[in-house]
């Protein structure tokens, strides 16, 4: 017997595909260094392994590090990852990455469900190895409290500058500029502006006509753009047009997001900060026309800016752009609608026509007809496969929970190993444990509410309540809001009533 031998092949070992993330969180010239010396480290490091290809440098240079969705670079970093076009992260610590712990964790996360580990090199943790995700959520959590550290240092610094009358701001408003030192000055050409503003609503125009009156005369905004009513008001409602500055309108808190200040933080005001446009009677005179305007029209400020003087207030949704209705007069007060904010504004990003206000309600009457005449055939039975339906789901819900408190036992079991190694020092155990606590004590809370959940389906309940009766003949104010929570303008025909009890129900106009 003859036995031949063939040659084995040679195959050439595929190369893993290493990119690095670079980070500063400011401009300067040092922190340029910083950024560069990483770079040449970095490019070195990947160029030392034969089974290493360099798959990028992606960095941020001034950009804070306490939000991932801020920073081009990571997210351009993601992109390549997603695309398959990268194997292994490199970068140089946690806090680098990010400083958010949520952020940091979730990026983990992401990137391990694509099969790419993240090497932190000052903490020495790939997490392509690692057994348990909280060492990583113990240093991001680290990492987080540096960067409120930094940050209520910055705050500080900046509330000094507040109380002091020194603190320039980043921005100045239409109508100003700034001098060779930073200091706010008149801008004589764009001060006509202002002044024309003001006076336009002592002669009784409204800031809708006053931003087309200035379109007319073909006066660009700052940015080249067109005029609107809502950056007209802005600028009628801005004390430093009469030369007074308030500090702190707005704060950051613990979780990094902008708020406006109601009084949560200090606030100052100095009524002497620059050279005025106007004077401080002028816009005293033109505030009090616009509180008047807004007291007419039951107006407020704040979030939920427009309050419900008519039912339909803030419950009218287009279909086409997802903004909401305004009410309108139309033919000299004898027809009132409701027409989409874009499309009175820009007929070019919404085609949304209006809707008339008595078919809206016709529409209304007509779907609450049919389901008081379906009420056995449809709601009914929906109530009872829903009370199954939500059985089951609050018998998952109570497993997941409890998988859930298994985990953060096995936590708590780390935390209790680490603390005896002396890797972490009594303060972080404490915070994490109590933090594990809480979170399971949550967990074992809305357990005992699931198991002794009574199958109440309070709003559909309600509906089927109601249905049990004679046909409507009108439209009342009372029974929409009641069941109603918006509704969708589909196209000009057909409009959709979104339920209180998760119903959508499409009618014609």
């Amino acid at each position: 017997m003859k036995v031949s031998k063939i040659e084995a092949k040679s195959f050439e070992r595929k190369k893993l595909r290493v990119a690095a993330y670079c980070r500063v969180s400011t401009e300067s010239d040092e922190q340029q260094n910083s950024f560069e010396a990483q770079k040449s480290h970095y490019e070195a490091w990947i160029k030392l392994h034969d089974n290493w290809e360099f798959a990028g440098l992606f960095y941020d240079l001034g950009i804070t590090g306490t939000k991932a969705e801020c920073r081009d670079g990571l997210q351009n970093l993601l992109l390549e990852c997603k695309a398959g076009r990268i194997d292994y992260i490199l970068t140089k610590s946690v806090s680098r990455f990010s400083r958010n712990t949520t952020d940091c964790i979730s990026l983990v996360r992401e990137l391990l469900d694509m099969n790419i580990p993240i090497y932190f090199e000052k903490e020495n943790i790939d997490t392509g190895s690692m057994e348990s995700e909280l060492v990583l959520s113990i240093l991001s959590s680290m990492a987080q409290d540096e960067s409120r550290s930094i940050s209520e240092n910055n705050k500080w610094a900046i509330k000094k500058k507040f109380e002091k009358g020194s603190y320039k701001f980043s921005y100045v408003p239409y109508g100003y500029m700034r001098d060779d030192d930073g200091n706010m000055i008149i801008n004589p050409k764009e001060a006509d502006t202002i002044r024309y503003i003001f006076q336009s609503v002592l002669n009784g125009f409204g800031t809708d006509k006053i931003a087309k009156m200035l379109d007319a005369r073909k006066i660009p905004t700052r940015k080249g753009g067109k005029w609107s009513g809502a950056t007209v008001r802005d600028i009628l409602c801005n004390e430093k047009y009469y030369g007074a500055a308030a500090f702190q309108k707005t704060y950051t808190d613990e979780n990094f997001h902008r708020k406006r200040n109601y009084g949560e933080v200090d606030s100052f005001f100095d009524p002497e900060h620059h050279e005025p446009i106007i004077s401080k009677d002028v816009f005293d005179r033109v505030r009090e026309i616009i509180d008047r305007r807004a007291t007419e029209k039951n107006v407020v400020s704040g979030d939920d800016k427009y309050q419900h003087r008519y039912v339909f207030s803030g419950k009218i949704i287009c279909g086409e752009c997802g903004d909401k209705f305004r009410r309108k007069i139309h033919d000299s007060g004898k027809e009132i609608a409701w027409s989409c904010r874009t499309h009175i504004q820009n007929i070019e990003k919404c085609s949304m026509k209006y809707v008339r206000d008595d078919m809206l309600k016709a529409a209304f009457v007509n779907m609450m007809n049919k389901l008081i005449y379906a009420r056995k055939r449809l709601l009914i039975p929906l109530y009872e496969n829903l009370s199954i339906q939500e059985c089951d789901e609050n018998i998952n819900r109570i497993h997941a929970l409890q998988a859930e408190l298994q985990k953060m036992s096995d936590k708590k079991e780390t935390l209790r190993k680490l603390r005896a190694q002396d890797i972490i020092d009594s303060i972080v155990f404490n915070q994490e444990m109590n933090g594990l606590e809480s979170t399971s004590e949550e967990y074992r809370n809305e357990i005992r509410n699931l198991c002794s959940e009574t199958n109440d389906y309070t709003e559909l309940k309600k509906l089927i309540q109601f249905t049990n009766r004679e046909m409507l003949t009108e439209f009342t104010d009372e029974i929409f809001e009641k069941y109603v929570s918006n509704i969708v303008i589909v196209n000009r025909n057909t409009a959709e009533f979104h339920l209180k009890c998760g119903l959508k129900i499409k009618e014609a106009l």
